[in-house]
């Protein structure tokens, strides 16, 4: 099929490799968010996608919005057969998704209905699910609500962090929206509708979301923690200044008052509203991320001091 792919970030490059190196769909055209400042210099850079697309020479679209018209005559043009998406960043109107023969299929990294909305995976981590995946469907005008045409599931580990989980869902999902693709070309593929339970949401994570209570049980600090790792962090307040944590370890034995800090020879521990936490990674205000252990030998902490 002829095929005209939507994407911005790292985690969908994966499906446009599985397109590109098929040899069974020909990629036209790739639409991505436009061109942004990033790193300490604020160079101005070509999102991922958009960067394979530049070394594979395939014509590259950054429309402002994907109601502009000069993007709609030039996606038009181009009379692709489905437009596969994945983590695009932004809405498309009615117009845009009717240009395509087969419409536009997303890549969603949730178990449809479940986690509908921009952050799936960092809400499946934090809700303390075991199980998540990764669906496809025909793009509709409600939100993540359009037929399902496949899924694959993924387990959620003890330790994962919404970035290495992320990263399992990219590879996986990428398989499964080039077996989407097949099966659209040949006919052999139907949608079903999503079922009326089970559905939730995931709006996108904020900051204030990624900050730490350490008044909440021990297993709720250690899932919202991997839920924000590595974007945008997790954090706490110490000595009224952000700190920021990084993954942590529940320990099974009595512990601290909540967000007290008790350093010993080899670990630091907080105090949570049931089991101690023993801090992996820490990154001080004006400091690099550093082992816990060596942040507290370089820092006199008092007795009782807390993060908040």
């Amino acid at each position: 099929m002829k095929l005209v792919f939507a994407g911005t970030p790292e985690p969908a490059v994966p499906a446009l490799r599985a397109l590109l190196d098929s040899g069974r769909h020909e990629v036209v055209a790739v639409v991505t968010r436009p061109d942004a400042q990033a790193g300490r210099g604020r160079r101005v850079v070509r999102s991922p996608v958009g960067a394979l697309a530049d070394e594979h020479g395939i014509e590259v679209l950054t429309p402002a919005r994907a109601g502009d018209p000069a993007f709609l005559a030039r996606l038009t043009e181009l009379a692709p057969d489905a437009c596969p998406v994945v983590a695009y960043g932004a809405l498309l109107p009615q117009a845009a998704l009717d240009i395509p023969r087969l419409g536009w299929v997303n890549l969603h990294f949730s178990l449809l209905p479940a986690w509908r909305g921009a952050a799936p995976v960092q809400a499946a981590i934090r809700a303390g699910d075991e199980i998540t995946g990764a669906s496809t469907f025909r793009i509709v005008k409600e939100l993540d609500a359009g037929p399902v045409y496949g899924v694959v599931t993924e387990a959620i580990g003890a330790t994962d962090t919404a970035g290495g989980l992320l990263g399992r869902l990219a590879e996986s999902g990428a398989k499964l929206l080039l077996s989407t693709m097949d099966g659209l070309a040949d006919g052999s593929l139907v949608a079903r509708e999503q079922p009326a339970e089970g559905l939730s949401y995931a709006p996108k994570v904020t900051v204030e979301d990624a900050r730490v209570s350490f008044a909440d049980p021990a297993s709720a600090v250690d899932r919202q923690i991997r839920s924000v790792t590595p974007d945008p962090g997790a954090w706490a307040e110490f000595r009224g200044e952000r700190f920021k944590l990084g993954p942590v370890t529940v320990l099974d034995e009595p512990g601290p008052p909540p967000g007290e800090i008790v350093v010993e020879r080899k670990r630091v521990l907080v105090g949570t509203a049931t089991k101690p936490l023993r801090l992996g990674d820490v990154q001080a205000p004006g400091k690099k991320r550093m082992a816990a252990t060596d942040w507290a030998r370089g820092t006199r902490i008092d007795q009782g001091e807390r993060l908040r």
